[in-house]
């Protein structure tokens, strides 16, 4: 694909983007919205990077989107890089460059004069929640990039773990992840690693300078492109115990009855009830209360999260990540659910899966990858 035609997805998608915020902004009398976070400023330029700092949720520079215009609201640091790199004014965005001291002056303006919401509580509406399910639910085009952004997730996480050798330490793989993350032109926003016993005791395990052994846990959530999809694969140096083969089969039963659970229509308490009677019937009933189940994914590592009762509703074209969890042992890749059902993206090649059957349904799973 060409520079130029990628540039005209683009507008078609910004397009797209602006036509559905404006509708919102209709149907609750707003003027004007100001998306300050990551997420949103992400989703609203297909995937500009308008942060400096990769540690905060809140952007370097924020956008405000009224009825008939786009905003960013920048200042002189930024505005040349936003230009230049970014593209944002051939995207069809007006760039309001401020002092670095004395930024702000336009937003407040405007909020003054006019009826503005934001994406963050405070002075204005809050429509926090009408954007995070607007970026949920993905546009043709981001469809096509999570597919690619999927695909180098799996690369990377397969890369990295068939490097791993006892006598590493969980540094030196969280190194690995994010190298090979950055050598991709990406960011490794959550890089969990687990060896040996600590892959038993904790659920979100940084990385620490414990040697490995026999056994790696490895969590990847990539951010390419603003997207965020999110992968786990486990390795085993020597054949594995019986117990902990039986407990790795009975966690790919749980996140296969996940996946094919995963239904436009269906609630995410609905999904919350899935892993709980899975967990019953593989004889673990205490999982569920150990650690959440995963969730839609788009933006953000997770956007909505499966729990009981949560009466938000699965729709067509959003992506998601379950990750069932037994201690010692978990399950996670994502998906994307189409007009067919759900789709796994981040299948890593050539690694061993277990096929598991659910209601006459097939579905493959990976298993630990022996060494």
């Amino acid at each position: 694909m060409s520079v130029q035609s990628v540039d005209e997805a683009r507008k078609q998608e910004i397009a797209s983007k602006l036509q559905r915020l404006r509708e919102r902004l209709i149907a609750h009398r707003l003027d004007g919205v100001k998306l300050n976070l990551i997420p949103n400023t992400a989703w609203i330029t297909a995937g500009a990077r308008t942060y400096v700092g990769e540690g905060t949720d809140v952007a370097a520079s924020s956008i405000l989107v009224t009825l008939e215009r786009a905003y960013i609201l920048t200042d002189g640091v930024e505005a040349p890089r936003l230009r230049q790199e970014e593209g944002l004014e051939e995207l069809g965005f007006e760039l309001i460059v401020e002092p670095w001291y004395a930024s702000g002056k336009f937003a407040a303006s405007f909020g003054a004069k006019y009826r503005m919401g934001e994406d963050v509580p405070g002075h204005h509406v809050n429509m926090g929640e009408e954007l995070r399910h607007l970026r949920s639910v993905l546009h043709p085009n981001e469809v096509a990039r999570l597919r690619r952004v999927c695909r180098t997730t799996a690369e990377i996480m397969g890369e990295v773990v068939r490097s791993l050798r006892p006598g590493m330490t969980e540094h030196q793989v969280a190194a690995r992840l994010a190298a090979a993350s950055r050598e991709r032109g990406g960011t490794a926003v959550v890089n969990l690693v687990a060896s040996d016993e600590r892959v038993y005791q904790y659920r979100h395990p940084l990385p620490t300078n414990k040697t490995i052994e026999r056994y790696v846990m490895a969590v990847l959530c990539f951010r390419y492109e603003g997207l965020i999809p999110a992968i786990t694969r486990l390795v085993h140096f020597g054949p594995l115990s019986e117990d902990l083969r039986m407990k790795a089969h009975a966690v790919a039963q749980v996140d296969a009855r996940l996946i094919l659970g995963t239904q436009a229509g269906k609630t995410f308490g609905d999904m919350f009830n899935i892993a709980k009677r899975a967990y019953q019937d593989v004889g673990y009933p205490e999982a569920i209360a150990e650690h959440h189940q995963g969730g839609s994914l788009a933006y953000m590592p997770r956007e909505v999260l499966a729990s009981e009762g949560n009466p938000t509703v699965i729709e067509e074209h959003q992506a998601f990540a379950w990750n069932p969890s037994i201690r010692g042992v978990k399950s996670e890749d994502t998906i994307l659910l189409t007009h067919t059902g759900p789709e796994v993206l981040t299948e890593v090649v050539a690694w061993p899966t277990w096929s598991v059957n659910v209601d006459g349904q097939s579905i493959e799973r990976p298993a630990i990858l022996e060494v």
